[in-house]
């Protein structure tokens, strides 16, 4: 079953990345559209059966699927010509390259055929270069000089570097708006674009396998390396990831001294009386507490209560925008921190608790104090078993969602919380998450049909991200167990 939930998830989410080849149909009707085929299903009478075909050009039709009865194709080819261009609103066209030419002439410019095509693949270069531009003048520049004015309105060095970067920036907007495309539908329709509104252009009709296997493996690193686009339902998942990541690492720094030094003081340090029972029963019970109760022990205590305060104690400036009182990167972390703590003391007293008494008396007789003989016999050898809690913290803190939506997880959260700024970690800062991608990529977009592989691809992404940082955990603790030694189970 597992295998095949991986296999599923695999197959629909990379399957995605891949340029399907576009079908050219005409129907018995005289009507003509072009698409790439997704699936076929019977009919409701149980009579015939019904394709579905993705058509794009939203913005000419008003819709990207259409059903079509298999009985009512009169004939389908896949024309070599055909394009498929990725914009920046509106989703992918489909259709015919017809001409590129400077914007605002009417004369024609390039011409259709294999000149167009490659006169648009140069052009779209150069745009992508003019962009990458654009982007890093908002991200390096512009961005922290707006809040260096927030700090200091007063600042005119800052002012004139931020008027200089705003010139670029229109000139480079005009330097992409400077020719356009010309595009026809399948039935005749016209279209003009600027340049600066398409993202990508191929022909899958006229791509080898080698082609298109690499542009599977570039729509794949876009996938992880850029932004997500169109209410989270195109583009990439870079800031998800970190997010994750970054969240689970702080998350398993927090917790992990707190589990170990309660499983200590409970196995090692308290005296084993009603008291000790009942806080151990406690702690189990605690595993088992729903999530949400979690998030919103947070969202009371660490944002409104803690955060609050600070925000009242260093940041009074700048109320009633809240600083650390509105959920953030920290508040999440220590959320998942105490949600998992219960794991980490379960585990890391099962090691202790197998650990021989005589490895104790032993370091006691030889002269060790009692806290020599826990640093350096005890804890050493209860390591792996420490290591086991933060594996199962990790595999349920990176999953988790609900607590997440209360204490500082977003939907669109571009900038990450790590940057070249003092103090480079911003703990205050919102961020992305996987999980909370896929709920809101599946249940909040407009298009849940089209949304669906990124569902697929995301999910699979987050497997793989809980996959590594488990396989790291258990590495680290198999070598550590082969340098203190392995206990026996018995």
């Amino acid at each position: 079953m597992l295998g095949g939930l991986l296999t599923l998830i695999a197959v629909r989410g990379l399957g995605h990345f891949w340029p399907a080849s576009v079908s050219l149909v005409e129907l018995d009707d005289g009507q003509l559209l072009a698409g790439r085929a997704v699936r076929e299903l019977p009919l409701a009478t149980g009579q015939g059966r019904e394709r579905l075909y993705f058509t794009g050009n939203r913005d000419i039709d008003g819709h990207v699927w259409q059903w079509v009865a298999v009985d009512r194709i009169v004939a389908s080819e896949q024309p070599r010509e055909l394009v498929v261009l990725e914009r920046v609103r509106y989703g992918d066209f489909i259709g015919r390259l017809v001409d590129v030419r400077p914007a605002g002439s009417h004369v024609q410019g390039v011409g259709g055929g294999e000149v167009a095509w490659a006169a648009l693949q140069a052009r779209l270069a150069a745009v992508d270069a003019l962009r990458d531009e654009r982007d890093d003048l908002q991200r390096n520049v512009i961005q922290p000089l707006v809040r260096q004015l927030e700090k200091d309105p007063g600042d005119t060095a800052a002012r004139r570097g931020l008027a200089v970067a705003n010139d670029r920036i229109r000139g480079l907007q005009d330097a992409m708006q400077a020719e356009v495309v010309v595009l026809q539908s399948v039935d005749g329709r016209r279209l003009v674009l600027t340049l600066a509104e398409v993202l990508r252009a191929w022909r899958p009709n006229a791509m080898s396998l080698p082609e298109k296997m690499g542009a599977w493996v570039q729509g794949v690193w876009r996938f992880l390396s850029e932004g997500p686009r169109v209410a989270n339902t195109a583009g990439g998942v870079w800031p998800a990831i970190f997010g994750t990541v970054l969240m689970v690492l702080l998350m398993s720094v927090l917790v992990t001294p707190f589990g170990v030094l309660a499983a200590v003081y409970l196995n090692e340090v308290a005296h084993q009386g009603h008291l000790t029972h009942w806080v151990r029963i406690a702690v189990r019970n605690l595993a088992g507490v729903p999530s949400i109760v979690y998030g919103v022990f947070g969202l009371g205590v660490f944002v409104y209560g803690i955060g609050g305060s600070i925000d009242e104690w260093f940041f009074s400036d700048q109320l009633p925008s809240p600083t650390f009182g509105t959920g953030g990167l920290l508040w999440a972390s220590l959320t998942l921190a105490l949600l998992t703590l219960p794991v980490v003391i379960v585990a890391t007293e099962e090691g202790l608790a197998r650990i021989p008494d005589h490895q104790r008396e032993g370091a006691l007789a030889l002269g060790a104090t009692r806290l020599e003989m826990l640093t350096r016999v005890v804890l050493p050898m209860a390591v792996p078993a420490m290591l086991t809690g933060v594996i199962l913290a990790i595999a349920r803190a990176a999953g988790e969602v609900a607590p997440l939506m209360l204490v500082g997880v977003a939907k669109l959260a571009p900038q990450v919380p790590v940057d070249g700024e003092f103090p480079f970690l911003h703990l205050d800062r919102k961020f992305m998450h996987l999980g909370y991608h896929v709920y809101d990529t599946a249940f909040h977009g407009d298009d849940i049909q089209a949304a669906m592989p990124m569902v697929y691809a995301t999910a699979l992404l987050l497997v793989l991200v809980v996959l590594v940082l488990n396989l790291t955990a258990i590495f680290l603790r198999h070598y550590l167990r082969a340098r203190h030694g392995a206990l026996s189970r018995h």
